[in-house]
């Protein structure tokens, strides 16, 4: 009778095991995208924001995911840094972060920039959190060394981490109005179709490290 109690409670335990593995399993890969309002969605619709859109074409290809919105109109590199640690819950596995674009409409030194970034992405580091970080360029009227300085941060810092990089986030969309809002900044519906399309290559990528180094 011992052994039939012993080989039961082994089997329940065996049983909870597999349970406990099944349902790890079954948990969606989480993704934050953590930006301004080209992550809020500025402008668009329910649904038409690139979060949205991201989720919906991952999904198509047979992920399981979630991608939380983040984004706050108007933020910069420092809005960020302030609320990164409540804007992106435990649990998070990959963090889209875009940041920048705003402090480099309003002439922020890129050098504060760059230590906001630097800061962020050694943050998420520590919480083991992979980062895919999202460029940005500087605008050509800013002139050639604030350019040459700003553009320079997001792939030094992705070298320095060792995160994915997405060069520039309005790839595609930049300078094309038919793909804007009138603002001739934010991009509408279809320029959000667009930055998915390009961007989903390195997204899916980032995805799949992520799930082989864990």
């Amino acid at each position: 009778m011992s052994f039939k109690h012993t080989f039961a409670a082994a089997f329940i335990l065996f049983l909870g095991i597999c349970g406990a593995i099944s349902s790890a399993r079954a948990e969606p890969f989480k993704i934050v995208g953590f930006g301004d309002s080209l992550m809020a969605g500025f402008g668009l619709g329910p649904d038409q924001g690139f979060t949205d859109k991201l989720a919906a074409a991952l999904r198509a290809k047979g992920l399981d995911v979630t991608v939380a919105n983040a984004g706050v109109s108007g933020d910069t590199s420092s809005g960020g840094m302030a609320r990164l640690d409540w804007s992106v819950p435990d649990g998070t596995q990959l963090v889209i972060l875009e940041l920048g674009a705003n402090d480099m409409l309003r002439g922020v030194s890129a050098d504060i920039v760059r230590k906001n970034l630097d800061e962020m992405l050694a943050k998420l580091k520590q919480r083991k959190i992979a980062v895919l970080l999202a460029g940005m360029r500087a605008a050509p009227n800013l002139g050639p060394d604030y350019q040459n300085a700003f553009d320079a941060i997001f792939p030094d810092l992705a070298r320095k981490y060792d995160a994915a990089l997405y060069p520039f986030f309005l790839d595609g969309v930049a300078g094309q109005p038919a793909l804007q809002l009138e603002d001739g900044m934010h991009p509408n519906a279809h320029g959000v179709d667009q930055m998915v399309e390009r961007i989903l290559p390195t997204v899916e990528k980032a995805i799949a490290s992520v799930q082989g180094g864990s």
